[in-house]
């Protein structure tokens, strides 16, 4: 099967997500020491606005932070999550980022995930995302479609990475999406 292709507009991807930050010195630590994405880019807003800092996340994309000196503290389960998966409610508001996927090499997996618990991350067991009734498998098989550990960052940023494990086809787009009234509407995928 050939993939969809945007018939509207050529994206490249993304180019970043701007996100907000409670110490930026924490922050580049975090990103730049640990996980060790190479800081870009790092600008000084005007009039003592703040700052915004760039992060290299691979392929061209980046992660970028604002740190606003008045900023309205964070607010676990509205405007993110408040726990890891298998640890308590992942839930977070309409409009809210609930995590951010980081893409990795499926080979490297196991490798990224030991090193991340060498250094002292707070990682979640390894979840291998199938279609079976769980929705996980404890081996890594045919069915599995992608590969993930989450954690969060300083500032309660809920973190993946990602490992696609196979191809999609069409039989992996078969589920309608609900309204907000929570009933399917099958036409969306008749489209």
């Amino acid at each position: 099967m050939s993939k969809p292709r945007n018939q509207e507009f050529e994206f490249l991807g993304v180019n970043h997500l701007a996100l907000v930050c409670k110490d930026m010195a924490k922050t580049v630590t975090f990103y730049r020491d640990v996980l060790g994405m190479p800081l870009i880019k790092t600008i000084d807003l005007p009039a003592g606005k703040g700052q915004h800092f760039f992060f290299d996340v691979g392929n061209g994309d980046s992660i970028a932070f604002f740190w606003f000196p008045d900023a309205p503290q964070a607010a676990p389960g509205i405007a993110a999550p408040e726990n890891l998966p298998t640890r308590g409610n992942i839930r977070s508001a309409h409009g809210s980022m609930n995590h951010i996927a980081i893409n990795v090499p499926a080979e490297r997996f196991d490798e990224y995930y030991a090193k991340l618990k060498a250094k002292g991350v707070d990682v979640t067991e390894i979840f291998n995302h199938d279609d079976s009734p769980t929705q996980m498998s404890k081996e890594l098989t045919k069915d599995v479609f992608v590969r993930s550990v989450y954690f969060f960052d300083p500032d309660g940023i809920c973190l993946e990475l990602a490992a696609w494990t196979r191809e999609f086809s069409e039989r992996d787009v078969r589920h309608a999406p609900v309204r907000a009234d929570g009933t399917p509407d099958v036409s969306v995928l008749q489209a």
